[in-house]
């Protein structure tokens, strides 16, 4: 039978053990380590398809499940033709399963064996999520990559909590392969969870290995632990996972915790990071973060980022930058998302380039010491 989604192994990075691949997907092949952007709602904010394309560089983006199925409607998106119509976006697409929105609406849901049910954060509408639903959502949506539904720990949770939702997210994911039928044109990873105990990781990565996903995801680190717990479950959980499949490693998106997750061996990471503090008025250059908003800069006639060939960077000053945030135009908020997504495609780039080099721990010293990061 043919999978929608295969991984090929190019090169592996000597120094670091670090992977360069290409993943294939039914909308085109997508080179890693990759960083994703993120279009929660079907757009990433404020770009457009073509700005993704020609300024940013990004090869594939993810959408939400959860905010998807609540506006516009999967069967509206399905109508549609599917994401990839509905948006104008001819690239791959991996949409999430909802289960990280589902979860963190602590005090509006309900969880049982069969599924979650939980309040709409827009009305107080009731919904029921099971592991068949979230297929027959996903399915809708279209997305070449598809989650399988699993539930998500709060940090911390105790050993009994962990081991109980780690169970579940693996019976969950046994109900999702069952479910979904569009092998061919979507590929459903499995989500390795189990907290911050490595026994509960083995335990789910061998039982999820056991029911041959084309791709598995470490979901349930980058949840507001300290670093140090995040590197150490990273690199313990990364080697449990297929060699000749795609990694994914779910919500990351600084630079130093994507150099570290490319080091571990993972190939994707995602996070909304770049468009949120983009709003904040804050870039990410390769000299450090820049607040821009910061009356230092209002005579500043420089580039954000002299290193940085994109858009923003060759037509823009940090002095007209700073004048867009402090009064609100929203010209401010596009150009600082165009600077900080091309910033981590650019960044990756350059990852991918030095693991064919086996190169990439010495890279990584060299930009912690640029950025102003402190190694682990």
């Amino acid at each position: 039978m043919m999978q929608a989604i295969t991984y090929e192994l190019i090169h592996t990075c000597k120094q670091s053990g670090a992977r360069r691949g290409v993943i294939h997907t039914p909308h085109g092949d997508i080179q890693t380590p990759i960083f994703m952007p993120v279009g929660t709602q079907a757009t990433v904010k404020s770009m457009t398809p073509e700005e993704l394309k020609e300024e940013v560089k990004a090869q594939i983006i993810l959408s939400n499940t959860y905010h998807l199925y609540l506006r516009p409607g999967h069967e509206l998106v399905k109508e549609a033709g599917g994401l990839h119509k509905f948006m104008n976006w001819d690239r791959p697409i991996l949409t999430d399963c909802g289960g990280f929105q589902v979860f963190s609406l602590s005090d509006l849901r309900t969880i049982s064996e069969e599924g979650v049910e939980f309040k709409s954060h827009l009305d107080g509408s009731k919904h029921f999520f099971s592991p068949e639903k979230i297929m027959e959502i996903e399915e809708a949506l279209g997305a070449d990559i598809i989650m399988s539904f699993d539930e998500c720990c709060p940090y911390p949770s105790t050993y009994e909590y962990t081991k109980q939702s780690m169970e579940r997210t693996t019976r969950w994911a046994i109900r999702c392969k069952e479910a979904h039928k569009n092998t061919d044109k979507q590929g459903l990873f499995g989500i390795i969870q189990g907290g911050f105990y490595k026994d509960l990781r083995q335990k789910s990565a061998k039982d999820l290995i056991e029911l041959d996903f084309p791709g598995y995801a470490i979901g349930g680190i980058s949840v507001g632990e300290p670093k140090e717990e995040f590197l150490d479950v990273l690199r313990y959980t990364t080697p449990l996972m297929p060699s000749d499949k795609p990694r994914y490693l779910m919500g990351v998106g600084t630079p130093d915790y994507l150099i570290e997750a490319a080091i571990a061996g993972i190939d994707m990471c995602d996070c909304v990071l770049p468009t949120r503090i983009a709003r904040n008025g804050t870039a990410m250059t390769w000299n450090g973060k820049v607040v821009v908003r910061n009356a230092t800069y209002e005579r500043d006639w420089t580039p954000l980022d002299p290193e940085c060939d994109c858009y923003t960077c060759k037509n823009y000053t940090r002095a007209y930058i700073r004048h867009l945030v402090k009064t609100n135009e929203i010209l401010g908020v596009r150009l600082l998302s165009i600077h900080n997504l091309r910033f981590l495609t650019s960044l990756m780039q350059r990852v991918r380039i030095e693991i064919e080099n086996d190169n990439l721990l010495s890279f990584r010293d060299e930009f912690y010491k640029k950025y102003g990061y402190t190694k682990e």
